[in-house]
Parts: structure tokens; C-alpha cells; sequence
């Protein structure tokens, strides 16, 4: 995918009859749930004596009630059996129950529209492992963010065109129901006939031997994804996302009513901005990540998360809703423009934050039960959403609260949880810190880098320029690098702490402390036999003019001692900005150098058996030519 767009990906068999089919799943799943929602909100209809606004929240725990019981089956599914085959079953399924939710709408019954309802959540439970493990199995690994970013767009796209639809025409009269359940059905068909041209994606385990029992099978995925600790914590930062956007949808249809001053298709339009900005994050995911998978997002989307929705309770705070008043007339108002845009920035920042950590758990899990640990995350989202409308029900109900005072709580909540989430795992900080300074404080290009192996042990040597080499090399890999690093650079005030958690390795020299260098060297050691990266400064301090200082023999001795390769590494274009030293010496002092256009270009892997530290010297110095 290097040098295209992933938009070719729509024009190609091993993804588009894919995604078109998760489309019209997720546009349909709309049309039926929002006709549906807007049906009970402005048609006075009640259910064992709850009125409307305890309906429409009551709606979305049914719908994610199927998640909670049949994801970890539906995992089991996607592992064991050929993904086309249940793909095209649960299409199957998806006709059947239009079918059902047809009959509620044309009776008017509310029992059997909540039926179809659940039904609908079992279909969208079905599919959801098969959604996200066929996509490492028929994209590249560098396609996997933006197949991602691709398949979350398309999928708010169609909430969007679904929501629309299903609130414009279940308000036509006299007829608007029974033309949703027409629509329903046929929107069910199409999506059935477009699986049929998905590829085969073979079984990742078809040994698999089925556990029929709901409980104990889910109870086994949460263990499995809980093995992976980065896997676990990115699927409850998913869960966590699922949780505030439950909250904050579910309030659309009576934000619309009650304090906006809107009707029906108002609501329908702050649905839509909504899904717009989740599709315009998404797809921004390729651009800012670099067609890696960049967690570094993840902290910038979830900042937006809490600064727009406490913007958008105050936004909303202050007004007097008068009537029903439709689109035209909600646009013309200027009060309103900042809700628009406060909905808008918060759904883009959560586009940010989800498409890097469901690339992160594709990439990250066993593909032999990749499905499974879908489905655990499945799970989670499903119980934290069931949790979300309980606490938004308790909120209405016993604290009397109203709209804008749920979206205040769910702004404050990210905030808090956020917070909680970074301090227990610092892995996320880091690479916003790395993201932010290659996209805010240079122009950084890389050429190279697909020489570092995806997998095993590797050394990786570069040029020493500035306080910062170690986050501009983090920030431009794609495996994480542990660093060794002079202990007086260790310990710079300020970027201590980010060295730490990149579980930087100090070092001294043999003269000035030799136990420093030997448990530095056995840290080396331990990590290469680990399996993971080592990156390595042989200058062994930074230049004070520009020009690279003769490598040290110590690489030598590592790769002797361990038999790993290397790939030399140099960075390009930094000497002179504010984290390197000028020709006084100093480093910090003037503010300069910030937006250079710098470079990282890796050079060809060297055996082990072909490294002195004259060569990688000569390696590095001919990548970095005359670009300082």
C-alpha cells in the first residue's frame, strides 16, 4: 500500500465486498434502531408504564444485551469455521429478523419491535469478530491502519445515512413505518447478495472443539485477552469509548426536544454531525500515524473527548428551547452553530482515539484465536454500554438529572478515567509525547526502516545528535526500542521521566562506573534474548559541532556475546534545533530549529558475523551524507 492512497483498497476484491457488506449491516442496524427510537420519543408510546425517555434508553441496553451473552459463541464461530460462511449466515439471520421487526412496525407493537430489536443486536454480535480478524488476514501490515480507519468511516457513514433514513422516513405520513420496514428488509437483501463476492478467509483454528456454555466460554476469552496486557488495556480503552458514546447517543433524541427546541429531524441531524466526525477522524488515523499503528493518537483523541463534551454542557446549558422547530430553522440560530461544532471536534477526537487501538489489538493478538479476543473485546464493550445506560437510567431517574447535566458527567468521567488509564499505562504518553514532536516540532521522513525485522532480536546503531534521537527514532519504528543511553543523559530534568518509561537503559563508562556498565550490558543482553529491539548510541555521547565521534568497541562485544544483527540507523537534519548542542556547547538555550525537515534512513541489515564498529561507523556516516 506504500505510496497510495487507502482508498485503493475500494477498488479492490479482497476488501470492498467486505466493507460494503459491513456497510449496509451497520446502515441497516440504523434505519431499524433509529426509526425505532424516534417512533417511541414522538409517538407517546409506552411499555410497562415507562415513558419515553426511559424507552429510549432502555433501547440501547436491549440492543447491547446480545454482546454481553452470545460474544464469546460468535468468537468461536469466526476462529473455527471459514469467515465467508458466517458472514453469510448472519446476512441470512439479518433477513429473517427485518422481517419480524417489519411485523412491529406495521402493528405498532412495541413488544415485538424491542424483540427485534435484541435480534438485531445478536446479528451485529455474530458479525463483529469476523469484522475485525478478517482484516489482518486479507490487508498488509502496512493496510492495517488504513483498512481500519476505512471500515470505522464506512461504518458511521452508514449510521449516518441509516440514522437519516430511518428518522425521515419513519416521520412520513401516514405511512412512514411501514415504509421502514420495507426498507429494513430490502436494505437486508442487498447485503446478503454483496457477501457472496467476499473472498474465502480460511479458519485460523478449525480444531476448535465448540463450549456451548455462554458463561464459562466468556469467562475463558477474558482470560485469553487478558494474557496480552497491551491487548487487554487497549480492548478496555475501546470499552471505555463504547461507554461514553452509548451515554452521550442516546441522549440525541430528547436533546433534540427538550433543549434545543428541535424535532425529529433535528435529532436525526446531531446524529449525523456525529457520525461525520467519527468518519473524519478515522480516515485522518492514516494521515497522523504514518500508515503505522500509532497509539500516540489515542492520548490527543480522548483530550478532545472531555474538553468538547464539557464545552458542549455549556453550550447547551444556557438555552430556551420554544417549540419544535425543524433543521432550517435550528441552523439559522448562532447559539446553535456551537453545539454543531462542539459535537463535530468531539466525534473527530473519538475517531482519533478508537482506529489506533482496534489496529493495535489486530496486530498484537494470536491470529490463531484472533477472533476470540475480538469477541472478549466485544464483551467489554458490551458490558460497559449496558452499564452506560443503567447509570444514564439512574441519572434520570433518582438524580434528576437533565441532558446537559449527562453530558457534564461523561466530559468530567473521560476525563478522570483518562488520566487513570495514562498513569497505569505510560506506554500511551509516550507516544503522544513521540507523535506530538515529529508532528508538531519537525518534518520528519523516514526511508529504510523496513529493514528492522518485524520479529526476533535486532540491534538497531545510529548517530548521536540530540537530547531527543531516542523519541524521534521511537516515533518513526514500528517495534518498540529500548534504548541504551549515556546515565548524564538518563537523567536530563524533564525528559528523565519519558526515558524511563521507555525503559531506557543508563550507562557509565568502565572508568567511571564499572557496575553501571555491566549491569547495563546484562540488561542489553536479557532484552535481546527476549525477543526485542535494542537501540544504541556507539558514539557514546552527543556531537559538540555536528560531526559524528568514532564508534566505541562495546557494540562489538554485545553482538560476540548475543549473535544478533544490526541496522545501522542515521538521523538527518537535527543538529542545530533546540535539543541539540550549538557550536558553544550548549543545548535548550535558544529556541531554534523547530519545523526543520528532518530524516531517519535505516541502511541494509548487518550479520552478526560482519559487525566491527568501524563498519556500522562507515555505514552510518555514508546514510547520513552532508545532511547534519
Amino acid at each position: 500500500m506504500s505510496g497510495h492512497s487507502q482508498f485503493a483498497l475500494l477498488g479492490e476484491r479482497r476488501f470492498a465486498p467486505f466493507f460494503w457488506t459491513q456497510f449496509l449491516g451497520a446502515m441497516n442496524d440504523n434505519v431499524f434502531k433509529n426509526g425505532m427510537i424516534i417512533f417511541m420519543a414522538f409517538g407517546g408510546m409506552t411499555l410497562a408504564g415507562m415513558d419515553s425517555n426511559l424507552l429510549v434508553n432502555a433501547a440501547g441496553a436491549v440492543f447491547i444485551l446480545p454482546f454481553v451473552l452470545f460474544s464469546a459463541f460468535a468468537g468461536q464461530l469466526a476462529d473455527k469455521y471459514e469467515k465467508t460462511r458466517v458472514v453469510r449466515g448472519v446476512k441470512i439471520f439479518e433477513i429473517v429478523v427485518m422481517a419480524l421487526g417489519a411485523v412491529g412496525f406495521v402493528t405498532a407493537n412495541l413488544a415485538i419491535l424491542f424483540i427485534a430489536l435484541f435480534a438485531m443486536g445478536l446479528h451485529s454480535t455474530l458479525f463483529g469478530p469476523v469484522k475485525y480478524s478478517i482484516l489482518p488476514q486479507a490487508l498488509q501490515q502496512d493496510e492495517l491502519v488504513g483498512g481500519n480507519g476505512l471500515v470505522e468511516s464506512g461504518t458511521f457513514v452508514a449510521i449516518l445515512l441509516g440514522t437519516i433514513a430511518g428518522g425521515v422516513l419513519v416521520a412520513m405520513k401516514p405511512s412512514g413505518p411501514m415504509i421502514v420496514a420495507a426498507s429494513t428488509i430490502v436494505l437486508a437483501v442487498i447485503g446478503y447478495l454483496v457477501s457472496r463476492s467476499v473472498p474465502e478467509a480460511p479458519a485460523t483454528d478449525p480444531t476448535l472443539k465448540l463450549n456451548w456454555n455462554p458463561f464459562t466460554e466468556t469467562a475463558a476469552n477474558l482470560r485469553l485477552a487478558a494474557k496480552n496486557i497491551v491487548v487487554w488495556r487497549s480492548m478496555l480503552g475501546i470499552s471505555w469509548l463504547w461507554f461514553y458514546g452509548a451515554m452521550l447517543l442516546n441522549q440525541f433524541a430528547n436533546m433534540s426536544k427538550d433543549v434545543l427546541g428541535g424535532n425529529e429531524q433535528v435529532a436525526t441531524a446531531l446524529l449525523a454531525v456525529f457520525a461525520v466526525g467519527v468518519a473524519v477522524g478515522s480516515l485522518l488515523c492514516e494521515r497522523l500515524s504514518g500508515k503505522k499503528v500509532e497509539i500516540g493518537l489515542v492520548p490527543f483523541g480522548s483530550i478532545g473527548m472531555s474538553l468538547f463534551a464539557i464545552d458542549l454542557y455549556f453550550a447547551t446549558k444556557g438555552l430556551k428551547p420554544a417549540g419544535h422547530s425543524g433543521v432550517g430553522e435550528f441552523i439559522a440560530k448562532p447559539e446553535h452553530w456551537r453545539v454543531i461544532a462542539d459535537l463535530f471536534l468531539l466525534s473527530v477526537s473519538g475517531g482519533l482515539y478508537s482506529v489506533p487501538l482496534y489496529a493495535l489489538i489486530q496486530e498484537r493478538a494470536d491470529p490463531s484465536h484472533r477472533s476470540r479476543i475480538i469477541a472478549a473485546n466485544n464483551i467489554l464493550n458490551a458490558i460497559f454500554m449496558v452499564v452506560s445506560a443503567l447509570l444514564a437510567i439512574a441519572l434520570i431517574k433518582f438524580a434528576h438529572f437533565n441532558v446537559p447535566e449527562l453530558i457534564l458527567t461523561i466530559g468530567v468521567l473521560n476525563a478522570v478515567v483518562a488520566t487513570y488509564i495514562y498513569t497505569l499505562t505510560p506506554e500511551f504518553l509516550l507516544r503522544f509525547l513521540c507523535w506530538m514532536l515529529i508532528s508538531f516540532a519537525y518534518r520528519l521522513r523516514v526511508k529504510g526502516l523496513e529493514n528492522i525485522p518485524d520479529k526476533g532480536p535486532v540491534i538497531v546503531v545510529a548517530n548521536h545528535v540530540s537530547y531527543v534521537d531516542a523519541l524521534v527514532i521511537t516515533a518513526a519504528c514500528r517495534r518498540p526500542i529500548q534504548f541504551v543511553m549515556d546515565h548524564n543523559i538518563f537523567k536530563t530534568p524533564v525528559l528523565a521521566w519519558v526515558f524511563r518509561q521507555m525503559k531506557a537503559i543508563p550507562i557509565a563508562g568502565a572508568k567511571e562506573d564499572p557496575a553501571m556498565m555491566a549491569q547495563a550490558f546484562e540488561r542489553v543482553k536479557q532484552t535481546l534474548a527476549d525477543g526485542d529491539v535494542v537501540g544504541i548510541f556507539p558514539e557514546g555521547k552527543l556531537t559538540k559541532d555536528g560531526e559524528m565521534n568514532p564508534f566505541r568497541p562495546g557494540i562489538e562485544r554485545i553482538v560476540a556475546e548475543t549473535g544478533v544483527p544490526v541496522v545501522p540507523l542515521a538521523l538527518r537534519g537535527l543538529w542545530g534545533s533546540f535539543f541539540s548542542r550549538s557550536v558553544d556547547g550548549q543545548a535548550f538555550k535558544r529556541v531554534r530549529g523547530f519545523f526543520n525537515r528532518i530524516e531517519l534512513v535505516g541502511g541494509a541489515l548487518v550479520p552478526a558475523g560482519n559487525v566491527t564498529a568501524p563498519k556500522l561507523e562507515a555505514d552510518v556516516k555514508a546514510l547520513r551524507g552532508d545532511m547534519r
